[in-house]
């Protein structure tokens, strides 16, 4: 279970009225208050924009091992050449057909 944090820390920003008035509809619409809205997105925002550091949760100097390993030459996989060579399960009629 994760730790509850206590919330004390303020963001500020400035806004247009119309983009006021946006946040307000949209938070009276999921029943909430213009902050818990605007938190609850920015944060789906972030783990969107974040994703692979979430849930790997690496520091950075795993991280750039991780990207490392990514963009290294693969092995070579005869077996998998050679069935791609091979007409596939459309190209020889479906399913079962060709099987040997």
């Amino acid at each position: 279970m994760p730790a509850i944090e206590t919330r004390n820390e303020k963001l500020d920003l400035r806004l247009t009225p119309s983009a006021k008035r946006t946040l307000q509809i949209a938070a009276l619409a999921a029943q909430r208050s213009v902050s818990e809205f605007v938190l609850e997105s920015a944060l789906a925002r972030a783990e969107e924009t974040l994703p692979d550091r979430q849930k790997f949760g690496l520091n950075a100097e795993q991280w750039e091992a991780f990207q490392e390993a990514l963009d290294a030459p693969t092995s070579p996989a005869p077996r998998l050449a050679k069935l791609l060579q091979q007409p596939s399960v459309f190209e020889r009629g479906g399913i079962g057909a060709g099987i040997e």
